[in-house]
């Protein structure tokens, strides 16, 4: 019998069940996979060979496509991953061949306030301890990757600066001209580490490096996370590599990890990293687990290729977006669709009675505090009046021209009068709504839920993009902001409007998707804007680009590609029986 998730711990959980869990042998007997398909890392975790799948099964149709995506979330997580999880043991119940794709998780939130997204209660993907720390090595792939770009560039700077044109020539170098206050990139790791967000690098001699102001993102915002989620194969891999722009010259002009002669080697760290990695549900499904998440500052969605061999290995796939309809749905709709061509038949939008209170007036949750004690009472009024913000992102998804299914993730908290009060508005904005316990229950508390997606997927319906390439870059953003947004306009800084101006004359950016940074927090750019705001405009201060991944990343309001860590963050609490050597605190 599963452990009482009211009273254990997510990581008692995981253990517990781990203790049963299936070889990734039986996992890739059951998947129809053949041995040489199956890459294992150990017993439980493999990586899949999805190029021999892709070829094998060309002819197979595709399984039913769902993603999951959610309403603006309180700062705690609103159990988007434990849903995905959740409906994916639904289906499975139901005797579905169903396997879900989610996204690896990054250090940084698995050490600090949000936890490791490998679900949580009855609905966890497992073995908890390697999804969590660095599972086959993909986000370290990435961080040496994209850090050999920035050790090509400086180390680039630093030559041309100690040396002339005939020096350089005689080592094979042609002059870049590279410009030290333009410089597009920052250096990656995977922590949330305030302190070096703004640093000065180079300093000592001549023999130092080159000195400049230069900074550090967190792992999953770099281009070739982005690049690994929207890859068809290693061929458009090694291509996309070599679009990215490191920094510009003195002219103006892109100056390409091409130009800096790193791209082969920067996918050569990567050749590994593209096949899709194979865990399990607690239950026992199949779940890939493949590129990274913050949708608030990166693409924030699960790999096209695991989403491509699993549409062609179930019948159901349970697809994961970042955050909010407004910002991993968006991108999942206008970019991940456009890239793969495939079309979903449904979307689960998440939404729990504590997230509504919030956005109907309750005090803001703060991570690492107690929960105040507006939340612990029944309070209708609060509830009805979050559930603008729901019928906000129900709307959105049928912009897409898709079927949403609200899930209300149930909290043994939440009352009945709350709980009808979600179901009667959804159902007269016309939508389908389920009651979902798979937190508590698993599969068992999922049922609802697993038959409400299964309908909206007996359903037409009728996918249509929120804008095409050929609109001004401009025009993009402004109809973002007010379309899914709900934003009065755009504004502009003078250096975001400079970019904007220069992208939209450049044939090789002009037909770029659109990739925004936004706060996770609000359907705003002010993260303390609850509900549906009125009377704002959507701030635009910067413009990134990133030609590989295929699109050009405005950044909007004060969020920052570097996260940092809370006074309490979780690390204080992870640690390992010595005897065992078992991990435990993680969730």
């Amino acid at each position: 019998m599963p452990l009482d998730p009211t009273k254990h711990a997510d990581w008692e959980i995981a253990e517990a069940a781990e203790a049963h869990m299936k070889t990734v042998y039986q996992l890739g007997e059951e998947l129809g996979l053949e041995k040489q398909e199956l890459l294992p890392h150990g017993h439980y975790v493999a990586k899949v060979d999805f190029k021999n799948v892709l070829n094998r099964l060309s002819k197979k149709s595709d399984g039913k496509y769902i993603d999951v995506t959610a309403i603006t979330p309180t700062p705690l997580g609103e159990g988007k991953s434990t849903t995905t999880i959740g409906l994916t043991e639904g289906l499975g119940k139901r005797g579905k061949n169903v396997i879900a794709a989610i996204r690896q998780p990054s250090g940084g939130p698995t050490m600090n306030i949000k936890g490791s997204a490998a679900g949580g209660g009855l609905a966890q993907c497992v073995p908890l301890t390697p999804f969590s720390l660095g599972l086959t090595g993909d986000i370290n792939a990435i961080i040496n990757a994209h850090n050999l770009a920035m050790v090509a560039l400086t180390s680039r700077m630093q030559h041309e600066f100690n040396y002339n044109d005939e020096q350089l020539s005689k080592r094979k170098l042609k002059r870049l001209n590279i410009d030290p206050r333009n410089v597009e990139m920052k250096w990656i790791m995977d922590f949330c580490a305030q302190a070096l967000r703004d640093i000065i690098i180079g300093l000592g001699g001549k023999d130092d490096g080159f000195v400049m102001r230069s900074g550090f993102a967190i792992a999953v915002s770099s281009e070739v996370m982005a690049i690994l989620a929207v890859a068809k194969d290693l061929k458009d891999m090694r291509e996309r590599m070599g679009r990215i722009v490191v920094a510009y010259d003195k002219s103006g002009k892109p100056v390409t990890t091409s130009n800096l002669d790193v791209a082969g080697a920067m996918t050569a760290w990567m050749a590994e990293a593209i096949n899709p990695n194979l865990m399990q549900t607690i239950e026992g499904q199949p779940v890939f687990v493949h590129a990274g998440p913050f949708a608030n500052i990166a693409i924030g969605q699960s790999s096209i290729i695991a989403d491509r061999i699993a549409l062609k290995l179930g019948d159901y796939v349970v697809t994961e977006s970042g955050f909010g309809a407004d910002i991993g749905f968006e991108k999942f709709w206008n970019l991940k669709c456009r890239f793969s061509g495939l079309k979903p038949h449904a979307a689960v939008v998440v939404a729990t009675i504590r997230a509504l209170k919030c956005h109907g007036g309750a005090p803001i949750p703060v991570p690492g505090k107690p929960m105040p004690e507006e939340y612990k009472g029944e309070n209708v009024g609060w509830v009805e009046k979050g559930c603008e913000n729901l019928l906000h992102h129900i709307k959105t998804v049928k912009k897409a021209g898709i079927n949403p299914v609200v899930c209300i993730n149930n909290f043994y908290t939440d009352t009945d009068n709350e709980i009808k009060a979600v179901k009667r508005l959804v159902e007269a904005a016309g939508a389908r709504v389920a009651l979902s316990k798979h937190w508590l229950k698993g599969g068992e508390g999922a049922l609802e839920l697993a038959d409400a997606v299964m309908d909206a997927c007996k359903e037409t319906n009728h996918f249509k993009f929120l804008y095409e390439l050929d609109m001004p870059l401009r025009h993009r953003i402004e109809m973002i902001a007010e379309d899914v947004y709900g934003a009065d306009g755009v504004e502009y800084s003078p250096e975001a409007l400079a970019k904007a101006k220069r992208m939209e004359e450049d044939p090789e950016t002009s037909k770029l998707g659109t990739c925004m940074v936004k706060t996770h927090l609000s359907l705003s750019d002010n993260p303390n804007l609850k509900g549906v705001p009125k009377g704002w405009k959507l701030h635009v201060r910067d413009i990134l680009t990133y030609k590989g991944a295929g699109f050009v990343v405005p950044v909007a309001g004060a969020i920052k590609l570097m996260p940092g860590t809370a006074s309490d963050p979780a690390y204080r609490r992870v640690d390992v029986d010595v005897e065992t050597g078992k991990v435990k605190g993680l969730f």
